[in-house]
């Protein structure tokens, strides 16, 4: 049955190393990610839909379908395979951006790898790296894709005391195409668990100018909030976030999704995690 479920794995990740959205969701449903990869031999999906828009362009993201596999001991391979949507506004003020028919279709695949570097201990936290490589499958011409491969280049800390989790860190996106820039981000992210069901989140993020052709044309600074449902089966969560800018360039941001995981001894391991949380809080589930 394991050797089933690697395999079974195995096929998934490489059918979805045929495809990235614009969007930031890099730790779902948020846009502030973690250093913890997967456990080893252990499976995430996730099916989502999402949106981040300026007044120059909107751009969605939905039907997209996430994989992430714990391939190697404290390092998690990671694919995303997304169709989309963008919709310049066409509104003069932005020239030469936001402008153009509105398209559909295969956008640019995500491949990424997260990597833990320094394991969280009671005084420190977690610290770790999550490279991602765009790849250009969407169709530049109609807006859904860049052209050429990008990156991502960030560091990302966690700190969990009980219910809570602090996790935040930033780092840089390389996009070697005109219209485009190369520019810093940074997020932080404060998590809270409310019950065994319900978790409950915010966050702050901020990224500089994207270029014109991008629909970030201008620096932001967004106020995110959203969280987890955890279904009765523990290996089943509902995911949903929401956000605002609060300064720089008008800009939204929303996920909706779902997400599965399995592997070895996985609901072994869920159930006795769940047993553990719950004694440390003087709550059994």
């Amino acid at each position: 049955m394991n050797r089933s479920n690697e395999c079974l794995g195995l096929v998934l990740f490489l059918a979805l190393m045929l495809a990235v959205p614009s969007l930031w969701a890099q730790g779902p449903p948020f846009q502030t990610d973690d250093p913890v990869p997967v456990d080893l031999h252990h499976y995430e999906f996730y099916i989502f839909g999402g949106v981040d828009g300026t007044p120059a362009e909107l751009d969605s993201t939905g039907p997209a379908f996430e994989f992430n596999w714990g391939a190697v001991p404290k390092v998690q391979l990671h694919a995303i395979l997304p169709w989309g949507a963008v919709v310049p506004s066409n509104n003069p003020v932005y020239l030469p951006g936001g402008t153009g028919p509105s398209a559909f279709g295969l956008t640019d695949m995500e491949l990424g790898a997260k990597i833990a570097i320094i394991k969280q201990t009671k005084r420190f936290p977690q610290i770790g790296t999550f490279t991602m490589f765009e790849m250009p499958t969407g169709d530049s011409t109609r807006g859904l894709g860049v052209g050429k491969v990008w990156y991502k280049l960030p560091v990302w800390m966690e700190k969990d005391w009980e219910r809570w989790t602090v996790c935040g860190g930033g780092g840089y996106q390389v996009v070697p195409q005109s219209g485009f820039r190369d520019f810093p981000y940074t997020a932080w992210l404060v998590k809270r668990e409310v019950n065994k069901r319900l978790e409950l989140g915010i966050e702050v993020f901020a990224h500089g100018r994207e270029g014109f052709a991008a629909a970030q044309t201008e620096s932001s600074t967004m106020m995110d909030a959203g969280g987890y449902y955890h279904f009765k089966n523990p290996d089943k969560q509902f995911l949903f976030a929401y956000g605002h800018s609060v300064a720089g360039q008008t800009e939204n941001y929303a996920y909706l999704g779902m997400y599965w995981t399995w592997g070895k001894d996985c609901k072994k391991l869920a159930g006795k995690d769940a047993l553990l949380s719950g004694a440390a809080n003087g709550n059994a589930f």
